[in-house]
């Protein structure tokens, strides 16, 4: 399913326009991008858990000429599902 599916289900479901869907589906995103920046937990209960992982900076290989090379720290977005979720598509 990709973004415009997802609207189509959500004005669908809701009763609302696509455009209203949409407005809200970014809305939502913004509202979960901005709360990971901080370093937030985003937490909806049955659905699952929006957080940032942290990779330690760490020593890899070029792969074309195994030269070894410096591969810095970073924060990378992670997902972990909530148990209805994980329920639902078991």
């Amino acid at each position: 399913m990709n973004k415009s599916e997802l609207i189509d289900s959500i004005a669908s479901a809701s009763g609302i326009s696509k455009a209203a869907a949409g407005r809200a589906l970014d809305a939502t995103t913004a509202a979960i991008t901005a709360a990971m920046k901080k370093g937030d937990l985003v937490t909806l209960i049955g659905f699952g858990t929006f957080y940032v992982g942290k990779r330690e900076a760490r020593n890899g290989r070029n792969p074309r000429t195994g030269e070894v090379i410096k591969i810095s720290a970073a924060n990378s977005p992670k997902f972990r599902a909530g148990k209805s979720l994980k329920d639902a598509v078991n």
